[in-house]
């Protein structure tokens, strides 16, 4: 007896259901059968059977969830006339949306009839369930997404439709693979940092959540070996309400072990500028026995610039609270009714004031904001003052006195936005700490002018600031002098403008003790006694041998640059400054400038390379201009401390840079929330 072979059967007719994408027509005999691609499981395949029993196979079938696309193109006859093959969807109306928790993808019901706006059609792909679930790590960790997202119903529903084959994970999953991205991303930073040709800075910052957990993230700011200044964020901990400085003292350098940057730190910036004196002193101490600070640690200590200037703000606002509110008082006055707005309007018109400035209420929680409406209000003082004498109505008009008040102390306040403002809009990525000296002593001359107001109000109030610029600049003063002389545009020349202003009579004497003091450093960087460390990294510098020759040959350094100096006839440091200032413009690159003169001035472009990348503000303006703090966000809240550290680390490192400022490119948000 003959065996009749299984053959396809001929087409009767166009297949026009998707549910024989997953299905093979053949004909055995006189009986026709539909065969699942999937499990090769046989069902009736006649035209008189429909596609109900198929569609409910589909939905049973346990193979169809790890198929391969690939199968079903060949497993489906190649004719002209064929439709776009499309995959099979899952509809949301099965499933119950209010179950945010993990449901299992069996139960998720399967309509290969539903309609999709487009069709694709699909090559031979080999699926990668490992490289998938690392590239779903790396989303979530780019982009800050909660990893408790894979639970989502929504998107296992997505991903399933997106890609059959796709093992569903778990959140706890997902945090071991963005913890195992985070290490292998922390060796390649770690190589990058051990191998700087120069010191890093370190900055220091503090972080809240409403729980009152506290946090610490350090963040290395350097200049790398193409003259970019860069940051890289190191750790961020979690830490113990019970912890006092000491204990964090110790956190931080275990920190800079792990890292092994603790001899290679050049300073450290803390963001609050009237507290943590004992962390910071702790650290140098411990950190200076086996390496000497520079200068004697008068450089190592470093306040946020930014915090300053947003505390004196605060003094300034809350100087004006009362005067404030009646302003507040009196722009709901005038906004009560049209027919209030008019007569204001019309009497604003008499006195001649012409702005196109709208009165408004500011958001209480900006500086920015209060300062405006301030401003606003002072354009239409006469316009208040003529309301007052037409309207009985209006009772919370301000006197002449809170009007000069409130002139005096929102010219001040200008002052200090628009320092805040070239602080966090420089024109490089990060600012180099060059930028921080004019616009500091700007505020010191300021001050100095408010202190001798014949107004008691505003000499006390200038007197408080004071006192606080004071503190800050007794610390941070002289470094930020040392920086803007690093920069071939001001040189000593801006010291000797600002320090007259600022200093009068002692005015010299000052001027000296910056000349001095950068000639100490200079000398320390070029390999005096006592500075053999300075001496290796000049050699490491300029030359290219192993670690043991740079070694032996650091006396010839030193030789080398002494006996250059007797024959040019003055030192790398004298050469700079005799030069003519380099002509002021705003296209200016102060590192690009410091890359193409190393040859020129070697020694001098190692001290620029470390003290050009001090972090002087750590404030972003978003929050230099809030009443609130750093708060992190609350999925990261959520999470343990490791994993909370490799999402928020890895983020920092995984973020792409465009170096041509194209905002198209692929960048990541910001690390974490800052919230009021």
């Amino acid at each position: 007896m003959e065996i009749q072979a299984e053959t396809p059967a001929k087409k009767p007719k166009r297949l026009t259901s998707v549910v024989w994408n997953h299905f093979e027509r053949v004909r055995k005999a006189d009986a026709c059968f539909a065969v699942c691609v999937h499990c090769q499981k046989r069902l009736s395949g006649s035209s008189n059977s429909g596609t109900t029993h198929l569609r409910n196979h589909l939905m049973r079938c346990l193979k169809r969830s790890n198929f391969d696309v690939s199968q079903i193109l060949a497993a489906k006859r190649k004719r002209k006339d064929e439709p776009p093959v499309s995959i099979a969807t899952v509809s949301y109306d099965d499933v119950q949306r209010k179950e945010e928790k993990a449901i299992p993808l069996a139960y998720l019901k399967f309509d290969p009839e539903t309609k999709i706006d487009q069709t694709v059609n699909l090559t031979s792909v080999k699926f990668d369930q490992e490289r998938s679930r690392l590239d779903l790590a790396r989303m979530i960790i780019l982009h800050d997404y909660p990893p408790s997202m894979v639970e989502h119903v929504g998107f296992k529903i997505f991903v399933k439709n997106l890609q059959p084959m796709f093992e569903s994970l778990t959140t706890s999953a997902v945090e071991s693979d963005c913890v195992t991205i985070y290490a292998k991303e922390r060796q390649k930073v770690f190589e990058v940092i051990r191998n700087l040709p120069g010191r890093i800075n370190l900055a220091v910052s503090f972080w809240s959540s409403p729980e009152n957990v506290n946090f610490l993230s350090l963040n290395a700011n350097y200049i790398d070996d193409n003259w970019k200044l860069q940051r890289k964020l190191l750790n961020f901990l979690t830490l113990d309400s019970s912890q006092t400085e000491d204990v964090l003292a110790d956190l931080v350098i275990k920190c800079l072990i792990d890292w092994d940057v603790h001899q290679k730190l050049s300073s450290l910036t803390l963001d609050d500028c009237f507290r943590y004196n004992d962390l910071s002193t702790i650290i140098e101490t411990r950190l200076s026995q086996n390496r000497p600070t520079l200068k004697n640690g008068d450089l190592f200590d470093i306040r946020c610039a930014s915090h300053l200037v947003k505390s004196l703000l605060q003094d300034s606002v809350e100087s004006l609270k009362p005067v404030t509110e009646k302003i507040r008082e009196s722009v709901r006055f005038v906004k009560t009714s049209s027919t209030t707005q008019e007569k204001f309007d019309d009497f604003a018109q008499q006195e001649g004031i012409n702005t196109e400035k709208r009165l408004f209420l500011d958001n209480q929680t900006r500086w920015n904001s209060t300062y405006l409406m301030l401003e606003t209000a002072l354009e239409y003082k006469r316009a208040f003052y003529l309301l007052q004498e037409h309207d009985s109505t209006y009772t919370v008009s301000l006197s002449h006195e809170e009007w000069q008040w409130v002139e005096t102390v929102s010219s001040f306040m200008k002052l200090l936005i628009e320092v805040t403002n070239v602080f966090s809009h420089s024109q490089a990525k990060y600012p180099t700490s060059n930028v921080y000296f004019p616009e500091m002593c700007d505020v010191h001359i300021q001050l100095i002018d408010f202190c001798k107001n014949p107004d008691e109000f505003i000499s006390s109030l200038a007197t408080k600031m004071k006192i606080k610029f004071d503190k800050y600049w007794n610390k941070c003063g002289f470094g930020l002098a040392i920086a803007a002389i690093l920069d071939p545009r001001f040189k000593m020349k801006l010291v000797e403008y600002y320090y007259k202003q600022i200093y009068d009579t002692e005015a010299s004497e000052r001027i000296q003790e910056v000349s001095d003091g950068i000639r100490e450093l200079f000398n320390a960087y070029s390999g005096n006694p006592g500075s053999d460390d300075v001496v290796g990294q000049a050699g490491n510098g300029l030359t290219g041998t192993s670690n043991a020759t740079r070694d032996r040959l650091r006396g010839f350094d030193k030789f080398l640059h002494e006996t250059s100096n007797q024959q040019n006839g003055g030192s790398d440091l004298d050469k700079y400054l005799e030069e003519l200032v380099f002509p002021r413009n705003y296209d200016f690159s102060i590192l690009n400038w410091w890359k193409v003169h190393t040859p020129r001035h070697p020694i001098l472009s190692m001290m620029a390379r470390d003290l050009l990348g001090v972090p002087v503000s750590t404030l972003t303006a978003e929050l230099a201009f809030s009443t609130g703090g750093r708060v992190i966000d609350s999925h990261l809240r959520s999470v343990d401390p490791d994993t909370r550290q490799a999402l928020i680390c890895g983020q920092d490192w995984l973020r792409v840079e465009p170096e041509d400022g194209n905002s198209s490119s692929l960048s990541a948000v910001p690390l974490a929330i800052e919230l009021t």
